[in-house]
Parts: structure tokens; C-alpha cells; sequence
């Protein structure tokens, strides 16, 4: 197990044991706009936002994204992950979740892409609906650092996760 690892599932134990007692964990699989697999796993809480129309909450996560690399050694990033959620009226419940999140990369390379920085923004759109006893979602993710150093070769991430309460 190489040392970035190491720190990253350390971090993992730690996000774990301190993690709220009313939360939720995903994890999603997928890939990135460079063909590398990215696993995320989060811990994550949702918070009913009472002044707003029904079906609007907001989600507070945080959590690591793994990237694995068979060109170089692999990534990974702490994350800290806002969202706005929609769930709409019906009896699938669907919902939409979108935000702008921040991640702190181990390195600034992904594969051919230089991000510069060790610092991206994170902007995720996701859909999802209930299965089983928990939540199955879609999402899309852009990472980037938008423009504090260039280049920005900023890249994205398509997963499939499932989120069920702890």
C-alpha cells in the first residue's frame, strides 16, 4: 500500500468515527473524463430547510475520492460537498441535487491533466430516487480550480453511487 493510501484510508477511518450520529454513507463508483476509475465515498447529512418550498433540503457531505491510475500512481482529494436537493412530489420521489463544493487533491496531476493547484472546486449535478433502503443517484462532477493558476486542466466524473443511513 503505497503512503497517499495509507493517509487517504486514514482519513476515511477518521471522517468515519467522527461522523454525525444521524447520517448517511454513499459510495459511488465510476470514471473520469480520462478514463481513470474514481471511487467516492461520503458521509453525509440532510438538513431540511423549513423557510423554503416543500421538497427543498440542503445535504452538507464529506468524504474522499480515490482515483486510480495504471499509467502513474494513483489521486485522491479530500472533499467537502454542499448540495441543494429537489424532491419531487410523487410517489417514486424523485429528486435533483446540485452544488459547489471544495477539494484538496494529494497531487495536481490526474493522468495528462496538470490542475495546478491542490485546491478544486467541486460542481455536481446528480439525479437519484429511493431503492431498497436507501437512495440510488447518478452524478456528474467537475473539478477545477477556476482559474486561480494555469493551467487548469480541470476534469470531470460520471458515477453511480448508493447512499443508505448508518
Amino acid at each position: 500500500m503505497s503512503l497517499e493510501s495509507s493517509r487517504a484510508a486514514a482519513a476515511l477511518a477518521l471522517l468515519l468515527a467522527g461522523g454525525p450520529a444521524i447520517a448517511d454513507l454513499q459510495v459511488a463508483v465510476g470514471a473520469t473524463s480520462e478514463s481513470t476509475v474514481a471511487l467516492k465515498v461520503e458521509i453525509d447529512r440532510a438538513f431540511p430547510l423549513a423557510s423554503l418550498p416543500p421538497g427543498l433540503d440542503l445535504r452538507l457531505a464529506t468524504g474522499l475520492l480515490l482515483l486510480s491510475s495504471e499509467e502513474q500512481e494513483g489521486n485522491a482529494a479530500l472533499l467537502l460537498s454542499p448540495a441543494l436537493r429537489w424532491t419531487f412530489a410523487g410517489d417514486r420521489e424523485l429528486f435533483l441535487e446540485g452544488g459547489i463544493g471544495a477539494a484538496l487533491f494529494l497531487k495536481t496531476r490526474v493522468e495528462a491533466r496538470n490542475l495546478s493547484t491542490a485546491f478544486q472546486f467541486e460542481d455536481r449535478l446528480a439525479v437519484g430516487m429511493p431503492w431498497a433502503n436507501g437512495e440510488l443517484s447518478l452524478a456528474l462532477t467537475h473539478y477545477s480550480n477556476a482559474g486561480i493558476k494555469r493551467p487548469n486542466d480541470g476534469f470531470e466524473t460520471l458515477t453511480l453511487g448508493y447512499r443508505f443511513p448508518l
